[in-house]
């Protein structure tokens, strides 16, 4: 007689087939389209790529369907849930989006297909939570299918010319850190977990923004290709301190004391920067054509104060986006680029008289 677990996974597996069916379904509905607007071989390469994205993803979700509980001594979900769910439409969504990889066609689709699969990065969390179906495959599923849109989506960017390659270094981040991982099990070395670290996932969250935005075809690659140097940075970075804390090189406490420092130093020390370069930007500047010098002093003064200052930053970041539509363009604008984007992805730190959006941004929507 099998057992509840036995069932469980069976009709764990059926869901899935139906889900893998109806993908694929979409999968030949893109093809008929695309053979609309291509000729049959691009059409098909396109189905080709798509399909194969497609198939990983099953494949991926299939060989895990044992993890779909709440902790490895809880009983198995008898369902999927709309968590995972909603986490299989984004990989779908990802799928398709790669379908346009190394092909001639239109840029606004693979940009509002990986758009959408961005947008339900919180969508499928809140789910999960609401619905009470929490689940360690959830989880993994997630991060797995992050890792692999920020390959998908920047592989495009970079085709159309609005990344520079060495994003590329963000993309592979994930998987050598996994790989480096499972080299120091094999060889049965000490591994120290990271602390919980809630910027983690929001830096995860403002790449794939990023990513979306630099995809749209009104983004300037000037501009796009500096700020994805400057967004890859900070997530670079936290890969390389959290391999230092789990190889035992660094200790806890000095982790956390870098943290401190970027909270009461250089976030702070960001807004300074950042509102002593716009005081000095000639008005004249053709982002600020708009001639509204009430719109330049009211940015600066909530990104100084720290009131909102994640919202007068990305404010600015899309006024600079403007900028680069000049033929040279100065290093303080760089400067203010890159200040801008360090200030967007970590916040504006110790001193804020108002820092709204962070409990947004760190918070689990549904909890």
């Amino acid at each position: 007689m099998p057992s509840n677990q036995d069932i469980a996974l069976r009709s764990l597996k059926q869901e899935l087939q139906i889900l893998t069916s109806i993908g694929t379904v979409f999968l030949l509905l893109g093809f008929s389209i695309a053979t609309c607007k291509a000729d049959w071989l691009t059409a098909g390469q396109w189905l080709l790529q798509a399909g194969l994205l497609w198939g990983f993803v099953c494949r991926f979700a299939g060989k895990r369907l044992s993890q779909n509980r709440a902790a490895a001594d809880t009983p198995l979900y008898n369902s999927l849930g709309w968590g995972n769910r909603l986490t299989l439409l984004r990989g779908g969504l990802i799928a398709l989006t790669g379908g346009f990889l190394f092909i001639d066609l239109p840029v606004w689709p693979p940009a509002l297909l990986y758009a959408l699969a961005a947008l339900l990065d919180r969508a499928d969390g809140y789910a999960a939570r609401r619905g009470k179906q929490v689940s360690l495959l959830g989880n993994e599923l997630d991060i797995s299918f992050d890792a692999l849109g920020l390959v998908v989506a920047p592989l495009l960017a970079i085709g159309q010319g609005k990344l520079h390659a060495s994003y590329l270094l963000l993309s592979a981040a994930y998987y050598v850190y996994q790989w480096a991982l499972l080299r120091r099990r094999t060889r049965g070395l000490p591994i120290y977990a990271p602390p919980p670290n809630s910027l983690r996932r929001a830096l995860a969250g403002f790449q794939m923004a990023f990513i979306a935005v630099a995809l749209l075809p009104f983004s300037d690659p000037a501009f796009t290709r500096i700020a994805g140097t400057a967004f890859m940075l900070p997530v670079l970075f936290g890969f390389v301190m959290d391999w230092l804390v789990i190889c035992g090189s660094m200790r806890l406490q000095t982790y956390n004391n870098c943290g401190l420092y970027s909270e009461r130093l250089l976030q702070p020390g960001l807004r300074i920067i950042l509102a002593i370069l716009l005081l000095l930007t000639d008005s004249e500047h053709p982002w600020l054509s708009t001639g509204q010098p009430w719109l330049l002093a009211g940015m600066t003064g909530l990104i100084l104060l720290g009131i909102a200052g994640r919202l007068g930053a990305l404010i600015l970041l899309f006024l600079l986006d403007q900028y680069f539509h000049a033929s040279t363009i100065p290093a303080s604008v760089i400067v203010l680029v890159f200040a801008s984007s360090w200030l967007l992805l970590l916040g504006t730190g110790r001193f804020s008289l108002q820092p709204w959006g962070e409990d947004w941004i760190q918070r689990y929507d549904g909890a």
